[in-house]
């Protein structure tokens, strides 16, 4: 297509709407009468927000949730629990002098929908009671500091566990669970250590002259001091200074089985304990990495994936844990699982034997080590061998385990192994099981207890709602879209 010319010297100006006529003069003076009358009336009069100023709404807490809410289910859950220790600890009778508690249920409840909204600080609970409706519906108006809450959270290792127990039990009277399978894994959970907290024997008797060194000058000084300022000062130095000669002691005394479990693992490395959290280990973790960690377990039926057992312990194998777990779930429900599916990680020769009659286990099988032919060992030819195959010294127990292993059928069996353990485990590093907010086995297990507690709260809450009186409603609704 051509482009037409212009005869003109200058360039021909390219307007809009060139087809429309020009507006008289009358019209653009009556425009312009328009706009000075608009700007003589004055400025345009807006409603602008104002978000300094007080408000004062008249309403009640109960109508901030929607009945389906989770955070109703998390306190219908706790009401029905037997709490009965945490009341027994409350000082305030009657009475006698002294602030009222917090209700310890309230705490609880607090941390079990914490967990489940992946929230893991003391101080962030405590900033959501004041802030988001959900906390505040908890609350009920009762006023909590972060002090209280993490004191609850580490504090109640012998709580969760009982709590768990009762929990696995009335599952399982109304036929809520089968022990038909069970599947267990352990994951590595980065502990409250760093890795430069964890010193040689002489390291630490050094730190520890310094640290008793250290402690009676501060009291020496308290005592010589007579400034009540001064002396408040250096009090809390003093306890400083005396709680880490008691992590130096405590590191000091976990150095024996430090160095017997690397004896038994073959490491001629010399121990270390950490400084920070004596009971923490440099395990391997999951990206192949070794940092301080604790070694959590968990036992879960495979039908329903309902935790079943739990177990936090800071040996970086799984080679000993399968019996503990075993006779843990056994306690716990009277009986044992059917069948026990575990990664290559846990069958033990040992470990084996000892459950046998318990249950039957369901693990690969690992390849057996390359052997020649005595014929022709000069030109090293290798004996193809059969794993599933008994061995020389095997018991019948390992034997049996080898042969059921090689059949098709146990092959789907073990499928579900990954489904439910794993799954498990991930369902926790969502809810923000990644590195440990306190320190000391006991506190963990606490921790973990409370994991385990929010987890199986969710599951009861589908499998049978009837036990804590929920019947069928909009609980069990919420508790499937969560």
């Amino acid at each position: 297509m051509t482009k037409p010319t212009n005869h003109n010297t200058e360039p021909a100006e390219v307007r809009l709407f060139e087809d429309l006529p020009e507006p008289s003069v009358v019209q653009l003076q009556q425009a312009q009468t328009k706009a000075a009358a608009k700007r003589a009336q004055g400025t345009p009069r807006l409603l602008q927000p104002n978000r300094l100023q007080i408000e004062l709404r008249a309403s009640d807490l109960e109508s901030l949730l929607a009945q389906d809410h989770r955070a109703r289910l998390v306190w219908g859950y706790v009401v029905h629990q037997d709490l009965s220790r945490l009341f027994d600890a409350v000082k305030a009778r009657g009475s006698n002098a002294g602030r009222a508690a917090i209700d310890p249920r309230i705490l609880f409840a607090l941390w079990l929908y914490a967990t489940l909204d992946g929230v893991g600080s003391g101080r962030e609970v405590a900033r959501l009671s004041q802030e988001h409706d959900a906390y505040r519906w908890i609350c009920g108006g009762v006023s909590v500091n972060y002090h209280a809450i993490n004191d609850f959270r580490a504090g109640n290792e012998e709580l969760m566990d009982e709590l768990l127990t009762d929990n696995v039990a009335a599952l399982a009277a109304v036929g809520a669970i089968s022990l038909q399978r069970v599947a267990q894994d352990g994951m590595r959970v980065r502990a409250d250590a760093g890795a430069a907290s964890f010193r040689r024997q002489a390291s630490l008797d050094e730190h520890l002259k310094e640290a008793s060194e250290l402690v009676q000058t501060l009291k020496t000084q308290a005592r010589s001091d007579p400034g009540q300022a001064r002396r408040q000062a250096q009090a809390a130095q003093l306890r400083a200074a005396q709680k880490r000669e008691e992590r130096i002691r405590a590191a000091l005394k976990q150095l024996p089985e430090v160095a017997a479990a690397k004896k038994r693992n073959g490491s001629k490395a010399e121990a270390r304990s950490s400084t920070t959290d004596a009971d923490a280990r440099v395990m391997k973790m999951g990206d192949g990495g070794f940092r301080p960690a604790f070694n959590v377990q968990f036992a879960t039926t495979c039908e329903e994936q309902v935790i079943v057992g739990m177990a936090v312990v800071n040996a970086g194998s799984d080679m000993g844990q399968l019996s503990p777990m075993v006779e843990q779930v056994e306690q716990r429900l009277g009986q044992s699982p059917n069948e026990w599916l575990v990664d290559g990680g846990f069958p033990a020769h040992e470990q084996i034997d000892a459950v046998a009659g318990k249950t039957e286990v369901y693990a690969p099988v690992p390849e057996p080590k390359a052997r020649k032919d005595a014929k022709e060992e000069e030109q090293g030819n290798e004996v193809q061998q059969d794993k599933h195959q008994p061995k020389a010294g095997d018991s019948e127990a390992v034997a049996q385990w080898r042969a059921r292993m090689a059949s098709d059928q146990a092959k789907e069996i073990y499928k579900q192994r990954a489904a439910t353990a794993e799954c498990v485990n991930a369902q926790a590093r969502n809810r923000g099981l990644l590195r440990m907010p306190v320190r000391g086995l006991a506190k963990v297990r606490s921790v973990v207890g409370l994991f385990v507690l929010a987890h199986n709260l969710l599951r009861t809450a589908v499998l049978a709602p009837q036990i804590m009186g929920w019947g069928s409603g909009p609980f069990e609704m919420a508790a499937q879209a969560a």
